[in-house]
C-alpha cells in the first residue's frame, strides 16, 4: 500500500492562502499555490516570498506556485479554496471542468455570496453537484501567525466524516490543531458574521469607549451570532467553539483583523472610503452586514448590534449616533426568553 501522501493545491495567493500553502508544504504534502498574477507568483518561486501579503516571511522551498489553473486541478488529490467570497463562485466554476473524480473540495473563504446572500456551501454544491465532498475550514486564524508557525487552531466541517479528517490530518501538525464537525451552516455563519461584530468593538475603541464596552459588545454580539444561527437550523455548540467565540474574540480584539481595523478607523472619525483605501484589502464586513441583515430579516430576529453596524458602514448615521441609539435600548432580561432570547 502506498504511503504516498495527497497532492494538494491552494487556490488564492493573498495572506491567507498562502500562510495555508507554507503550513501544508511543511507538513510535507506537495503543495502547488495557484494565484491570478504571473508577476506575484514568479516572485514566490524566486524569492520564496510573497513579496504583496507576507513580506518577509520565507516560504518553504518545496512549494510551488504557478499561475496555471488548469494545471493546479488536474494534478490534486485535494482542492484547498481561499479566494475572497466574491470570487468564490467563479473560482469554483472555472476549476469543475478539470477536477478529477472523487476529488473533493474544501474551502477556507468566510462570507457569504455577495447579492445572492447564498452561504458558500450552497453555492460549492449548486456549482459542482451534490456528490462532491465538500468541507469548510474555518477558526481564530490570523495569516500572519499562521505563516509564522504560531500556535493556532481551527476546525475543518463536512456533512463527509471521512472529508474533514482528511482534511483536518492535513492541516493538523505540531504548531496547527485542526479539528472536525459536521455543521458546515454554522461554521460558515460564525465565520461570516464575526467580521461585522469585529467593525462594532473596532468603532468603540476607535472612539476610546473603554474595555468594559468592548466586552460587552463580544458577549452580545455572540449573542446575535448564536441566535441567527439556531433560526437558521445549525446547531448552538458550533458557535461556542472556534468557528464561532473563538473566531469572533480573534477578529474583535487583535489590530491584525482588517475588519477590527476599518471600525477602529470610523470610530476615530475618517470616512468609509478612506478607511478601506488605508487598510488595502478586502474588508469582508462591507459585504457581509447587508446579507446577514437579510438573513435577520427574513426570520424576523432582532439584531441591534449589527443593523447599527449596517447603518453606519451604509453613512446613514455616525458612530457617535449608533452610540447613543444602543445605550438608549430599554432595559430588559439578558435572556428573556433562554439562551437565545
Amino acid at each position: 500500500m502506498s504511503t504516498a501522501k495527497p497532492a494538494i493545491a491552494v487556490l488564492g495567493a493573498g495572506s491567507w492562502g498562502t500562510a495555508l500553502a507554507a503550513l501544508l508544504a511543511r507538513h510535507d504534502y506537495p503543495t502547488v499555490l495557484w494565484g491570478r498574477s504571473a508577476i506575484q507568483i514568479a516572485a514566490i518561486n524566486q524569492q520564496h516570498e510573497n513579496p504583496r501579503y507576507l513580506p518577509g516571511i520565507a516560504l518553504p522551498e518545496s512549494l510551488r506556485a504557478t499561475d496555471d489553473l488548469a494545471g493546479a486541478a488536474t494534478t490534486a488529490d485535494l482542492i484547498l479554496v481561499v479566494t475572497p467570497s466574491h470570487a468564490f463562485n467563479h473560482t469554483l466554476c472555472a476549476l469543475a471542468p478539470f477536477r478529477r473524480e472523487g476529488v473533493g473540495i474544501a474551502w477556507a473563504t468566510k462570507g457569504f455570496e455577495p447579492g445572492s446572500g447564498r452561504f458558500l456551501h450552497e453555492v460549492a454544491a449548486q456549482c459542482l453537484g451534490d456528490d462532491v465532498p465538500l468541507a469548510v475550514v474555518t477558526g481564530p486564524s490570523f495569516a500572519k501567525e499562521v505563516a509564522l508557525g504560531l500556535p493556532t487552531a481551527v476546525t475543518v466541517h463536512s456533512e463527509r466524516e471521512d472529508f474533514a479528517q482528511l482534511v483536518a490530518a492535513a492541516l493538523h501538525g505540531p504548531a496547527f490543531r485542526a479539528y472536525t464537525g459536521s455543521d458546515m451552516l454554522g461554521a460558515e455563519l460564525g465565520g461570516a458574521m464575526k467580521n461585522v461584530l469585529a467593525v462594532a468593538t473596532g468603532i468603540a475603541d476607535g472612539m476610546s469607549l473603554g474595555l468594559n464596552a468592548r466586552a460587552g459588545l463580544i458577549t452580545r454580539g455572540l449573542n446575535e451570532m448564536l441566535r441567527l444561527n439556531v433560526a437558521l437550523g445549525g446547531r448552538a455548540e458550533t458557535l461556542m467553539g472556534l468557528a464561532g467565540l473563538g473566531d469572533l474574540v480573534l477578529t474583535c480584539t487583535g489590530d491584525l483583523s482588517r475588519n477590527r481595523r476599518l471600525g477602529l478607523a470610523l470610530g476615530r472619525g475618517q470616512s468609509l472610503r478612506e478607511a478601506v483605501a488605508e487598510i488595502g484589502q478586502v474588508v469582508e464586513s462591507v459585504q457581509t452586514v447587508d446579507e446577514v441583515m437579510r438573513l435577520a430579516n427574513r426570520h424576523a430576529i432582532e439584531l441591534p448590534i449589527s443593523m447599527l453596524v449596517q447603518r453606519v458602514l451604509h453613512e446613514e448615521i455616525t458612530p457617535a449616533e449608533g452610540l447613543k441609539i444602543i445605550l438608549s435600548r430599554e432595559q430588559k432580561p439578558e435572556y428573556p426568553e433562554g439562551l437565545f432570547g
